[in-house]
């Protein structure tokens, strides 16, 4: 008997499986970077059309991806939604303060940014 796997349930890294290097390559991209802002910020399940990218929908649906395959986020079904969760006690937990320091960094530089707008 075979077994199928449903669509509506996507594939996660477990905790042992997620490494370093996916991790900082997922969090290199502006956009990615800027949708896991906006998890840490609202720590809370964020539904796709939560967040207002500058990017096409495909182009979203490939960061969303690329978070979720290197174990940054967790996506799940719920009806008809997709909700985003970050997944920062994994994080946490295998690479102790990475996350808050770029998230740090990353608030720093968008106030950099900000401020020579302003100028």
């Amino acid at each position: 008997m075979t077994t199928t796997t449903s669509p509506r349930v996507l594939e996660h890294p477990t905790r042992d499986q997620i490494r370093l290097e996916e991790v900082l390559h997922a969090l290199s991209d502006a956009v990615r970077l800027r949708i896991v802002r906006d998890m840490a910020r609202e720590d809370t399940e964020l539904s796709c059309s939560y967040f207002d990218l500058p990017v096409t929908k495909s182009t979203t649906t490939h960061h969303f991806r690329v978070l979720r395959e290197s174990g940054v986020i967790r996506q799940m079904y719920r009806g008809t939604a997709k909700l985003n969760c970050l997944r920062r006690s994994d994080l946490d937990a295998l690479f102790p303060g990475l996350l808050d320091s770029v998230l740090a960094a990353a608030g720093a530089q968008a106030g950099r940014e900000g401020e020579e707008g302003t100028a």
